[in-house]
């Protein structure tokens, strides 16, 4: 007779770590951010975006009608530098001033 004992926990914490890991493929996969992913990719309200982001003409947005869409890795590219920028100026983005 074959006994096998499966312990739920363990179980359970392998299948969170697989679908956390599924969950970060797929968000991979998606090209263009809309303007409700890209305030959680950035960790930014939409105000905050439109103010210190977008009036850059170099921030990497496009429209659909009246639909923004940024491309996933380029913004990921353009938040490093300006990330850089900022710490370099003091470390506030309110007071950053673009060269």
């Amino acid at each position: 007779m074959i006994h096998i004992e499966l312990n739920e926990e363990e179980m359970k914490e392998i299948y969170i770590k697989m679908v956390e890991e599924k969950l970060v493929d797929l968000e991979a996969e998606t090209f263009f951010l809309n303007s409700k992913q890209l305030q959680k990719f950035v960790g930014i309200g939409w105000n905050s975006i439109t103010s210190h982001l977008m009036s850059d003409p170099n921030f990497p947005a496009i429209r659909l009608g009246n639909k923004w869409l940024f491309p996933r890795h380029e913004v990921e590219q353009y938040m490093k530098k300006y990330y850089q920028a900022v710490r370099d100026s003091g470390g506030d983005i309110i007071k950053y001033k673009r060269k």
